[in-house]
């Protein structure tokens, strides 16, 4: 099989040889056979030596989105072998037996770090989320739905149905159109109980946000309470949830919560899962607001937390909106650092990947700097281990954390 051919320009190759899943529009000199939008090509060197393939997208600014480095063919038992290895690197001791019907969740495949870019598919219980990212993917969705059904049959486990969310705006930057709907089987329920560590979590997956919910953070949300039993603050403790989505992070907690987000949809939702877990025994409020302003109200009159958790939605799309983001991010950790007591501890979170590890602590350090308090590194923070980072691609890591004891 021969592919249509996309030649490097001279000294742009470094980042392919190294693997990096992208290639951007400046570093191609010229075309060969004229591919077709979606069409899978072969990266050459300007002196004409294989680097890699992947799927070509004129419209993009990253033209090229690698799928392998190697002479292979990216043909359907590729794309098999490659999501079976993807599935299977999230296999738990005794999975099959352990989680064939238990309703839990956890990202399946995780895009450019599972060496698939532009594709994430979550698992919650019998359904499958899947999110189209990129032309490439968006093409062959039909054949990637058939192949995961297959892949888990394999492994003994059923798929009801796949769901999409590829409501997303990153795909405008494809030329794509936004959308959602069912692929394949049975519709989702309106919401699907997740079980982890004996608590249910109801996940919306057709309208909630991401693929219905925040699955990155889950492992952070059961560490919270364990830490918190660790210091002996478990019990009448006031935490302080922002940005809490369906409250996640007070749900396994004795604390008196208070849950912040703008959206009333969510805080209904976040109600109705502390009800179903029985968390009437301990406070909990819900508060729709928006969370600065939320933050400066705190402060004027004079409230104080023992636990602050704030975890925003993205700030920074691209590089050009570090700055602003960075302001942002400030003015948050500013406020919560003024409102926690003295040995309290706050909980901070960036998910903008233009924002580095190194730029948000220095963020936070800034905060801290303008309230004249002090504060301790505790313990760096980040996916799970069901959101691999591909060494290849730090841009990967996206989510990053800290946990501080403030004095």
């Amino acid at each position: 099989m021969t592919y249509k051919q996309i030649v490097i320009q001279a000294g742009r190759e470094k980042p392919i040889r190294n693997q990096h899943p992208w290639v951007f529009s400046g570093a191609i000199a010229s075309t060969r056979g004229n591919p077709t939008a979606g069409e899978i090509v072969e990266v050459i060197s300007h002196k004409g030596d294989f680097l890699a393939r992947g799927y070509w997208n004129a419209k993009s600014q990253i033209q090229v989105r690698l799928l392998t480095w190697q002479d292979e063919h990216i043909n359907n038992d590729w794309w098999r072998a490659i999501i079976m290895r993807a599935v299977t690197a999230r296999k738990l001791e005794n999975w099959r037996q352990a989680h064939q019907h238990d309703p839990h969740g956890y990202r399946v495949i995780n895009a450019e770090s599972d060496y698939l870019p532009g594709l994430v598919v979550d698992r919650y219980g019998e359904w499958l989320v899947l999110q189209a990212l990129t032309l490439g993917i968006d093409q062959r969705k039909k054949q990637i739905v058939e192949l995961l059904v297959e892949v888990f049959a394999t492994l003994g486990i059923p798929v009801k149905g796949v769901y999409e969310r590829s409501d997303v705006d990153v795909r405008k930057k494809e030329g794509l159109a936004l959308t959602a709907g069912l692929l394949y089987g049975e519709e989702p329920p309106a919401k699907i109980p997740m079980t982890r560590e004996a608590l249910i979590r109801l996940v919306d997956v057709r309208n909630g946000h991401k693929t219905g919910y925040y699955l990155d953070q889950l492992g952070n949300q059961e560490y919270l309470p364990e830490f918190l039993m660790s210091v002996d603050m478990e019990e009448n403790v006031k935490l302080l949830n922002l940005f809490s989505y369906t409250g996640g992070f007070g749900l396994a907690t004795a604390a008196h919560v208070t849950n912040v987000d703008a959206s009333h949809d969510v805080l209904q939702l976040a109600e109705e899962t502390y009800q179903l877990n029985h968390f009437e025994g301990h406070d909990a409020e819900f508060v729709q607001a928006n969370a600065f302003d939320f933050l400066r109200d705190q402060v004027a009159e004079g409230v104080q937390y023992d636990v602050i958790v704030c975890d925003p939605p993205k700030f920074a799309q691209n590089t050009r909106q570090v700055e602003g983001a960075a302001r942002g991010y400030k003015d948050l950790n500013l406020h919560s650092f003024k409102l926690i007591k003295a040995g309290g501890y706050l909980m901070t979170f960036s998910c903008s990947g233009a924002i580095t590890r190194d730029l948000f602590q220095k963020i936070v350090f800034g905060a801290l700097a303008d309230t004249g308090r002090q504060a301790q590194i505790i313990r760096h923070l980040s996916a799970g281990a069901d959101h691999p980072v591909a060494l290849t691609f730090p841009e990967g890591e996206y989510l990053k954390g800290l946990l501080l004891r403030v004095y």
